[in-house]
């Protein structure tokens, strides 16, 4: 149903009423009541609170013996985010941050999710999980009104990286999830993770990058067009978004997101793990310097994960997951390797790495000094 606050939007969302009044279905909600309850009475709960991407809450990568239900909390929050200088996206975020935060469970616990639908939104969202079996990923069952709350719980059946995002039905979908309503939940195996032989691996931390592209209209000058709310940002963005070309192409919400001053950090001798997730188009990390010594390209950890790649694929609509033991000190650039998109459009992150240096694995055996190029070089030509 369209919203009483929806349909007291200005002039400019008024033109997108008829097409969010034919979304607001979330494909057909499910009547699951007449199914039996699930008794999981004797299982026990543990609550997680979720962080703010790139990092990751707390958790165990090996699980206990008996299975239980994770309980995390999340709020839908539309707001004007800052994409980079002078361009302003009006987005649809869980919990406030582009991407969602990122879960972490293990194959066989139960994910209790509590949505809140903040009631100054002007939209009816939800959230489908890749990660889970029924109902549109929970699409059907989580579709909540401004001021709404709901409770879905479902079974981690398959472990790997996962998406979740928001889905609430038709032309909506894609405008949700290009405005920044997606995210990640990794689901661990039992044991924790192993590699290409079954021997166990350990990481020392998560680093999770969310890529997104955007599509931020610009006016007759070639500036971009700020809106009011996220309502009137609809017509001009969707014009934007179906020419299938991004204004921004960036990790974590905007240009500069983990650089500079937001750079990520790492020891040497560290070994970190990559998450990479991206709802709605393929991508290529590349870690200049440093390589995936294991990696589930497709995020699956049931699968054997491949070794020693120096760009992985991730395609649309997944999350994948790459191990590096940073040997070297120094500033990684972790990349979207079209360099188009990671120089150009902002899909950049740096990792500063401390340590000492090994000219083992790397010497400048001379500095840079001029030389004479009547007689110098000439064996280098064709």
């Amino acid at each position: 149903m369209l919203t009483r606050r929806a349909a007291m939007m200005g002039a400019a969302g008024i033109a997108a009423l008829p097409v969010l009044a034919k979304a607001a279905k979330a494909e057909e909600i499910m009547d699951t009541s007449m199914a039996a309850p699930a008794d999981l009475s004797s299982l026990k709960r543990i609550k997680r609170k979720l962080v703010r991407p790139p990092m990751v809450h707390e958790h165990e990568q090996e699980a206990p013996a008996e299975p239980r239900i994770v309980e995390f909390e999340m709020q839908i929050v539309e707001k004007e985010i800052e994409v980079d200088d002078g361009a302003y996206l009006q987005a649809m975020t869980f919990n406030g941050s582009v991407p969602g935060p990122m879960m972490v469970v293990h194959e066989g616990d139960y994910v209790e999710l509590t949505l809140y639908n903040s009631p100054e939104n002007l939209l009816q969202h939800n959230i489908d999980f890749h990660s889970a079996t029924g109902a549109l990923g929970g699409g059907s069952l989580t579709l909540i009104n401004p001021g709404e709350k709901t409770t879905l719980r479902f079974k981690a059946t398959r472990p790997g990286t996962f998406v979740y995002h928001c889905a609430p039905g038709g032309p909506m979908i894609p405008w949700h999830v290009v405005s920044g309503m997606s995210g990640c939940i990794m689901v661990l195996p039992r044991g924790g993770l192993t590699d290409h032989k079954g021997d166990p691996v350990r990481y020392d931390r998560v680093f999770y990058i969310g890529e997104n592209d955007f599509y931020i209209p610009k006016d007759e000058n070639g500036d971009y067009k700020r809106f009011e709310d996220v309502a009137e940002s609809y017509p001009d963005t969707l014009e934007v978004m179906n020419g299938l070309i991004p204004s921004h192409v960036v990790f974590n919400g905007k240009v500069g997101s983990l650089t500079g001053d937001n750079a990520l950090h790492a020891a040497q001798g560290e070994k970190i793990l990559f998450v990479h997730s991206q709802a709605n188009r393929d991508t290529r990390p590349h870690l200049i310097g440093g390589h995936g010594d294991l990696v589930w390209e497709r995020g699956k950890f049931n699968n054997t994960p491949q070794r020693d790649l120096e760009t992985w694929f991730i395609a649309g609509g997944s999350a994948g997951a790459a191990l590096y033991e940073f040997l070297q000190p120094g500033v990684y650039a972790y990349v979207n390797h079209n360099l188009i998109e990671a120089v150009n459009l902002g899909a950049t992150a740096h990792v500063v790495v401390e340590g000492d240096w090994n000219n083992d694995l790397m010497e400048q055996v001379q500095a840079p000094v001029e030389y004479n190029a009547a007689y110098e070089g000439k064996t280098a030509l064709p």
